[in-house]
Parts: C-alpha cells; structure tokens; sequence
C-alpha cells in the first residue's frame, strides 16, 4: 500500500528477557521475533517501513540491514519512540500503522482489515482491540456509554473496576499521519513511569474531537507481546501447534505433535509420516511418501525426495536426499548429496569440516554404504559402488563406480585382495 507507512517499536532491552540479545532478535520457531511483524506487514503489502531502534540498535540493524531505521537514544516510552520518525515520514502524506516488534501473531489480514476500517469511518486512528477473559498486564479500551472509545488506561494505572475490564489494547493502530504528529508535540510525560505514552494519545484526540475506531481481533493471540522467556516459550508452542496443524490439514501424519518440532518456512509433501520427537528446522523441503524418525533432527538447506526413510538418531544438514533412499540409523550427513535408492548403515559420518573450510561428500545412485562408514570430505562415491563397514574413505580419495572399497583408509577390494 504506497499511502501507508508502518512504524515499528523496537527500542527496548526487554530486561525481563534477563538477556544480552536485544528482545525483537530473540528466536521464535528459529526466527527472529522482529521478522515476524515485517513478514505481515509484507503480506499487507506495506513497502515503506520504518523501524525505531535503541537497545544494542547495531545488532538490530546488522539483522534487518534493508530496512530503514531511526535511534531512540533515551528510551522515554512508545509515544517519544514514534516521533522520532517525524523527520523520516517529513515528505509522506498517507496513513501511518504502528505495531510493535514483539507481537508476533498480528496477521497480514487483520492490518489490512485495520486500514480498511480507518479509512472508511475517515478516522483520526483507528486501534486494534481484542478480548481477553484475563486480561492482566494489558492496557483497557474504556468506552461510554455509546459504546466509542473514550481512552486506553494502561494495567499499573487501572482502578479496581478498570481492571475487570476484558477488552485489550493490542498495541497496532492506523493512525492519520497529520493528526499523529500534531498530537504527539503536546503528549505530557507519564510522571510515574517517566515515560511518553502512545497510548494517551487515544484520549487526547477524543477531547480534540478527532475521531477513534476500532477493529476487534477474532484471535486473541494477535495481543501476545513476548517480554520475558516464558512467554517466549508460550509463544513457540503456539508457533508449533499451528504449524503441525497446517501440515496435517494437507495430508501429512504427525504421530505425536506434542514432541514434534517442524519450522514455518519447512514444506513437506503429502503422505509423509512424521514420527515423535523429530526437528525439523529452516527451509527444509521433505517430499511425498517418506517416513521421518523418531528421534530425527533434519537442519536448515536440507532436500529430501519422494520415498526416503530417514530414521532415529539421525541428524542432516545442508543435504539433498534423492528417492528411495534409506538412512536408517545414528547417521550424519553434512553438505552431502545422496543418490537414488542408495542404502546408508547405521553410524555413517561425513567429516564435512577441517577446521577451516567445509566441504562436499557426493553419493550416487545405487550405492550401498556400510555401517560405521567415514567419508573425509571432499569425497565421491560412484554409482552403485560398495563401503564396506567400518571404511573410511579419505580426502580426494573417490569411489570408482561399482567398485566395492573396505577398510582404514578404504581401498579397493577386488578378487580377494585389496589394492
């Protein structure tokens, strides 16, 4: 959306976090936290964003370098954070969103619906409530008696009967970007927290006569801010339950999803059967047909075909997996590429680093690996060539194609003898 800005708070240590990593680069489901609210706002086709930075802003910066930012030097609060963009939204004459870099689960969808809502009631901002049955810790949406938005009291500030009140602020608004700004010169610091309140500009457009709308969150979880380790482990077990969902909604088995791990960008074909206690982590691409695990860790860049089994114990990183394969047993391949319908015996091991560099080890079709085999990268095995258990085939030392090699370091086995 070219008329829209978005604006995200991400100037905060976290201290709750008891964490050197600034709070927006702690890890959810292997991601950042920040990417989170850029990726919906990407999916809300919002290209001019801004990020406000603070605690450790370098590391923040080195993570998301293509994204442009401003520094909050004193953190004095959400609405001090946001005016320090008025010089970089000088020129810009649309709606500007404001959201924060730890609420992972605001969608593309509901900020869509947000500015759509905002421009319709041609509202002054335009906030994103939820209901939450307990609500502690959150800001409340106080209205009058005609149900419009009168102010957001914030959880420390709330009286007794505040408090019993279920609708949340969830921290996204749309706001008019000439009421914004005109409205945060006069915002008056919060005296007890020392602070500058976003939120206190609800209540001091509504005495300007400016208007307030509102658009109810149809899930609660958009509201979560991750402020400490616990909440960040909540945060991944819902991370986790959604993904497994949608895998099983499109034809894979997941036998124990409570122990099962599978990451957000991870494609994996239909028919395939998950067992317990697998990870799968990154942009992994498992395909139809296969049985991963138990007890499986499959990493980042990895490719697996239709038709593999991958059993426990095994771990894969960087590798590509051709059809029909089997890798059964307490294996580790790293940066290697397996051909068709080859067999590798339990407690094979390609040694895929030096020290310095890493390198590549390269099976191909038809080739039977024997248990405790070591393959000292860069290495290749032909085509339906034969490891004998407990080889270990050294550095440059390639397997010809349908020659059988045994032994430390392996060699030839041809007739009887070795050569």
């Amino acid at each position: 959306m070219k008329s829209t800005a978005a604006v995200i708070l991400a100037a905060g240590r976290g201290t709750r976090m008891k964490s050197d990593v600034p709070k927006v680069l702690q890890h959810l489901q292997s991601r950042p936290l920040l990417s989170f609210t850029l990726e919906a706002l990407k999916g809300a086709d919002i290209d001019k964003k801004i990020i406000v930075v603070g605690y450790k802003d370098e590391a923040v910066k080195s993570v998301f370098p293509n994204i442009e930012t401003v520094v909050q030097d004193k953190l004095l609060g959400s609405g001090d954070a946001v005016k320090r963009t008025k010089n970089l939204l000088a020129s810009f004459r649309g709606d500007i969103v404001v959201l924060y870099g730890d609420t992972p689960f605001i969608r593309a969808s509901t900020i869509k619906k947000l500015i759509k809502k905002h421009r319709s009631e041609k509202a002054s901002c335009t906030l994103l409530s939820a209901i939450m049955p307990e609500p502690a810790g959150y800001g409340r949406i106080l209205r009058d008696a005609d149900k419009n938005i009168v102010k957001i009291i914030e959880d420390a500030d709330a009286s007794i009967y505040e408090k019993v009140i279920e609708e949340i602020n969830v921290g996204c608004y749309c706001f008019n970007r000439e009421d914004l700004f005109s409205s945060l010169d006069r915002l008056k610091m919060n005296m007890k927290k020392k602070e500058y309140y976003l939120t206190d500009l609800i209540e001091a457009l509504r005495k300007s006569g400016k208007k307030v709308a509102s658009v109810l969150s149809n899930d609660s979880h958009e509201a979560l801010g991750i402020n400490s380790k616990i909440d960040l482990a909540y945060a991944n077990k819902i991370a986790r339950e959604r993904v497994l969902e949608l895998l099983m909604l499109k034809g894979v088995t997941i036998v124990d999803p409570g122990s099962t791990f599978v990451d957000k960008d991870a494609k994996i074909g239909k028919d395939t059967v998950i067992h317990p206690h697998t990870v799968i982590e990154g942009s992994v691409v498992v395909g139809k047909n296969c049985q991963i695990g138990p007890f499986a860790k499959i990493r980042k860049n990895t490719c697996i075909a239709d038709s593999v089994e991958i059993g426990n114990f095994v771990e894969l990183v960087r590798t590509k997996v051709s059809s029909g394969t089997k890798i059964k047993h307490m294996t580790y391949l790293g940066d290697a590429e397996v051909g068709k319908n080859v067999n590798i015996g339990a407690g094979t091991i390609t040694a895929n680093y030096d020290g310095k560099n890493k390198s590549k080890t390269t099976i191909e079709d038809g080739s039977f690996i024997g248990a405790g085999s070591i393959f000292i990268a860069p290495v290749k095995v032909g085509r339906a060539a034969i490891v004998g258990a407990g080889s270990v085939v050294t550095k440059g030392k390639d397997v010809p194609a349908g020659k059988t090699v045994t032994g430390i370091p392996a060699k030839i086995y041809d007739k009887g003898r070795k050569r």
